[in-house]
Formats: C-alpha cells, structure tokens, sequence
C-alpha cells in the first residue's frame, strides 16, 4: 500500500510540473501570438499623394506600410534582432561593390520624432557604413530605451560615450558631434567621410549616388562645409560673452570677447558637414583646433562657424581655402528666401524654416541634394512616407544584387492580392 501511496504522490507530482510547464507555454505564446499587440504589418495604407511621386506602383490604395506605432513595437516587440531587422525592413547586404569599397561613417543627434529617426535609419543604414547615435540626455527614458533596443541590433550602429543635455545654438551642440567624431576615430571600420545629421533630416542622394559624389572630382580629396566670411550683421555671435543655460537656452552677456585665437579669420556656414577621415583627426588632435574649441566655448551657435573656419586653415587635411557655399548637403527652404531660392513652404514654417508637405516633394526630388531638412511625422505624415517609398525604390533600382522581399517598404494587402 505505501508502494502505491508513493507511485500516485509521484505520478501527481508529475502531472502537476507538467500542467504548469505547459501553462507557461501556452502564456508566452497566447502573449506574442495576441491579435491585439502591436504589429508592424500593414499597419496603414500608402497615401493616395504617393501616385505621382513613385514609378512601379500601380495602384496605391492596394499597398500598405509596414509602419505603425514604431516606438511601441520596438519596446514591446519579443522577436529577436533578426526578426526585428527584417520586419523594420533594413537592408542587410552591400549593394553594389562601389558602396562596399566606400564606407561611410554618420553622426545622427537626436531628443524627439522616433519614428522619423527609424525610418532615417534605415533609409541610409548600409552594413558597411558605420553610425554614431547621439541622444539628448534629456529626452524621456521610454524614446532613449526604444533607441537603445533598435540600435542594439546592429554591430555598426552605437550610441555615442557621452551624451549631452542638448541646447538650441548651445556649446553643447557642437560637443555632441565632437563627442561621436572621437568615437568614430576609434572605428574599426576604415571609413572615408563621415556626415553629421539630426533626426528631422531625410535623405534625397541614394547611399550610391552619395558614395559617387564623395568621390567626384570635385570632392574627392575635400572637407564639403559650405559658408563664407562671417558677415557683419552677425559678427556679435563672436565678438560678444554668451552664457548657455543647459536645456534651455543661450543669452548675451554684454560682455567684449578676445579675437579669435591663431589670428584666425572667422567664417560663417552651416552646422552640417561631410568630413575625410584626415580632417578629423586634425580637428582632434591639432593645437589650433583645441583653441579655437575652447575661444568658442562662450560664442552663440559655434557649431556654425568652427567647421568652415578650420576648413579654411591651409594645413588642414582637405581644406577647402577659397570654398564658399559650394556643396549641395542640405536642401532647406528658409522664409526669407521664399520666391529667390524656392517656391515657398507648403507645409509651414518653424523658426523660419520650412516643415516639408507633401507639396514640397517636387521641388526636394528635383533638388537632389545629399539629405533635406526638416520633417515631421506628426504634422505632415503622408510627406514622409511618400518620400520615403520613393526613396527606397530608387535605392534599390540601382543594386547591383538580388533584392530581397524584406527590403521592400510596402507590401500588397491581402484582400487586393486574392481579388
């Protein structure tokens, strides 16, 4: 009787381990298996605006984009970084060998619009080109966390070693793109020229068509900082003391600063560049750049004239001594320049800068500069996809190898494949 006593405590305990192992089962896979959780598949139809922008789609009320809610998919998501990839629809394979032999390095800053941020991504992500993520160490927790898993996937992808709290025309905005350069100087991957973006940014140039204008003549051998010899109206960002509030803001103090070290002769550009590899190490390592780092540490928006100034020291690696504005990077549409050098801003403006619509997309395609400035998934959604499927077809127009089903962006709905 014992012996049977003991057969049935055991057989008991059996069963039981058995039920509960096979509960966990069935949780974890009722849990990633839910009709309700967030998926990335024909999550909304492409805009109807699209039409007119993409060449082999032939009816786009019938195709749909695999993009929705990207923040919550990204930290609620079990899948693994294959499955991830593969979903979000980045390209895992060099496509041309011309690109492979041209790596490329990317500075990308960001605080806000993840959406925007992922879908830049993965537009100019390449697996031989290697990027530098820079996020404002004050935006929320949940966006830096998102950033850190999407990133994570990636052995060329990296958040920078230190992060800034971020300030509009601050020091602190030329240090984050220092702080990614010093990262990237210590990259195994040989890049050639490393580019700096921001997260409103999106790119017109294909990663071959940049690759091919990296190396033309022109600018083969050169640092492209488009700028010229700071004008008069501006020269008290400069010449006068000014205070950063970290997060909030920059004020003049009304104070007379020193000339400007080395008797250097100050310029005026853009805060965008695309760099060689000599060049950084120059701005890194050199006496004239350290001081004129340090001289510009009180200035206002110094990431607007330290570039294009050392760019115009003669024994700077790839300077550009008699350069001007030469250098298609940015295509931006400012107010004041509403009916000189553009059409006018059918989106509309913040700080006097244009936030694209979807009208704007002829005038940005036509442009073909290197990347364009700025977007917003919120105010103007439809913009960014149409731009974004445009691009991408472009992109893989010109492989030079298979294109595989995952890289396409949007993917025929069910209903209108079986009709």
């Amino acid at each position: 009787m014992n012996k049977l006593n003991v057969t049935k405590c055991s057989f008991l305990l059996c069963l039981g381990f058995s039920i509960i192992i096979c509960s966990v089962i069935y949780l974890r896979v009722g849990k990633t298996t839910d009709p309700n959780s967030i998926e990335p598949f024909g999550c909304k139809p492409l805009p109807n605006q699209c039409q007119a922008f993409l060449s082999s789609t032939d009816n786009v009320a019938e195709w749909f984009q695999g993009n929705c809610q990207l923040q919550g998919y990204i930290l609620n998501s079990h899948r693994n970084c294959y499955n991830l990839t593969r979903e979000l629809h980045f390209i895992t394979r060099p496509l041309s060998r011309e690109e492979e032999d041209y790596p490329m390095a990317f500075i990308i800053t960001i605080h806000k619009e993840l959406e925007v941020f992922v879908r830049l991504l993965r537009a100019i992500y390449m697996p031989q080109n290697v990027y530098c993520i820079h996020v404002d160490a004050k935006a929320p927790w949940e966006y830096q966390a998102a950033v850190q898993k999407i990133i994570g996937c990636f052995q060329n992808v990296f958040l920078s070693s230190r992060s800034e709290i971020v300030t509009y025309a601050g020091f602190s905005r030329l240090q984050a793109d220092l702080n990614c350069l010093r990262d990237l100087a210590k990259s195994k991957i040989r890049w050639k020229k490393v580019v700096n973006l921001c997260g409103q940014d999106f790119p017109i140039m294909s990663n071959l068509e940049l690759v091919q204008y990296m190396q033309s003549q022109r600018w083969r051998d050169r640092n492209m900082t488009p700028g010229t010899k700071q004008p008069v109206s501006i020269k008290q960002r400069t010449e006068q003391q000014h205070l950063e509030i970290p997060g909030s803001h920059v004020k003049a103090l009304g104070r007379k600063k020193s000339p400007a070290p080395h008797n250097l002769q100050v310029y005026f550009g853009t805060a965008y560049f695309a760099l060689t590899r000599g060049f950084v190490d120059f701005v890194l390592e050199s006496t004239i750049a350290r001081d004129l780092l340090e001289w510009s540490r009180d200035t206002f928006s110094p990431d607007e004239h330290y570039w294009v100034t050392l760019n115009h020291v003669e024994e700077a690696p790839g300077s550009y001594v008699n350069g001007n504005w030469e250098g298609d990077i940015r295509a931006i549409k400012w107010s004041d320049q509403e009916g000189v050098t553009h059409n006018g801003c059918k989106g509309h403006y913040v700080h006097n800068i244009c936030i694209y619509g979807i009208g704007d997309l002829p005038w940005l395609i036509n442009k073909n500069s290197m990347f364009a400035n700025k977007f917003e998934s919120n105010s103007f959604p439809e913009t960014v996809d149409c731009l974004e499927e445009w691009h991408r077809q472009k992109v893989l127009s010109q492989s030079s190898v298979p294109v595989e089903p995952p890289w396409l962006l949007v993917t025929k709905s069910n209903s209108s494949s079986s009709s």
